[in-house]
């Protein structure tokens, strides 16, 4: 056998029989097939559609390809089979939970409830908040919850999938109140003060929640819903309820990206932020020589410790009365 597609799909087949991937299982993505055989991604891509058109896997949105299961009588071979995978597939895009489209196994969406995946979740946050999301991989999560790291694959569809549910479930445990006040400047401030809460706890969840590319997150579209249903009776456009909401999150989340970037820094280097500036005496000599209006105002502020949660108190009332007037009319 010197076809390379032959050898390849003859490799997965037998991966199956002897159990080392079983129904369910995601097999090897196209890119990774095309690395460990040294093929074109094309030829990879050829091996997974044709496994695809025999029935010995299923191609799954977001998640890539999987084990079918044999029993499963949607599964079926030939030209009913599911057979749109592309060169390059095989990761996660992020977007929820992987198991959608219904064919195989992996039924499980982000609504069910799955004990599993709430273990992994809580364990993935638990390394994101101890070390920073960087430090995050599947193999850690499945070693710290001695599980095999394939089998993580049956719960959560990738890294990005398991970082959104992530984020749902750290912004889940600042629940927004049932009862209310339903005036818009009171609702943006208890949105505010929940979000801060979150990025508080959990450091990371601010630099994964970007304004240009919003997650579809159900405890993120909570918080929108929130603020909406306070704005709708202002009388103000559409476009200024919308800029009014990611003013907020943006005022929120700007402030907290710094807590985990000094947590970064102080773990990259050694050295504390206090230590930093103490460090700083070249920065402290031009302020003095070229700025005197700068060095005045630190000749009479003394020493002084930048406290973000008091910066995010000093900013939230002057920023809301500022909408005042644009929501209000006045």
């Amino acid at each position: 056998m010197t076809n390379p597609g032959a050898r390849m799909a003859a490799d997965i087949k037998q991966r199956i029989a002897d159990g080392r991937l079983r129904p369910g299982d995601r097999v090897p993505s196209t890119r990774q097939l095309a690395r460990d055989w040294g093929v074109a991604l094309a030829t990879a891509a050829k091996v997974l559609t044709r496994l695809a058109q025999e029935g010995v896997v299923v191609a799954e949105p977001r998640v890539g390809s999987i084990v079918a299961d044999p029993h499963a009588g949607s599964v079926g071979a030939g030209p009913r089979a599911e057979t749109g995978m592309k060169a390059g597939e095989g990761t996660s895009s992020g977007a929820g939970e992987g198991a959608s489209g219904g064919k195989g196994t992996r039924r499980a969406a982000a609504s069910v409830p799955d004990p599993v995946r709430e273990r992994i979740v809580r364990a993935a946050i638990e390394i994101a908040d101890a070390e920073g999301l960087a430090e995050l991989t599947m193999r850690r999560v499945a070693n710290a919850l001695g599980m095999a790291t394939m089998s993580l694959y049956r719960h959560v569809a990738g890294k990005e999938d398991l970082v959104m549910l992530m984020i749902d479930t750290a912004i889940g445990r600042f629940p927004l109140p049932g009862d209310a006040p339903p005036e818009w400047r009171a609702r943006l401030e208890i949105s505010a003060r929940l979000q801060w809460a979150v990025y508080r706890a959990h450091p990371w969840s601010a630099g994964v929640t970007p304004l240009t590319r919003p997650l579809a997150s159900p405890s993120l579209l909570r918080h929108s819903e929130f603020v909406m249903e306070a704005l709708r009776s202002t009388g103000v456009d559409a476009q200024t309820k919308m800029y009014v909401q990611i003013l907020i999150y943006s005022y929120v989340q700007g402030i907290a990206t710094h807590i985990e970037l000094e947590r970064q820094a102080k773990a990259a280097t050694g050295v504390t932020g206090d230590e930093w500036v103490e460090g700083q005496e070249d920065l402290l000599r031009l302020i003095t020589t070229g700025s005197p209006a700068l060095a005045e105002m630190l000749a009479e502020l003394g020493d002084f410790d930048l406290d973000l949660d008091w910066l995010f108190e000093f900013g939230l009332r002057p920023l809301l009365d500022g909408l005042t007037p644009l929501i209000e009319g006045r």
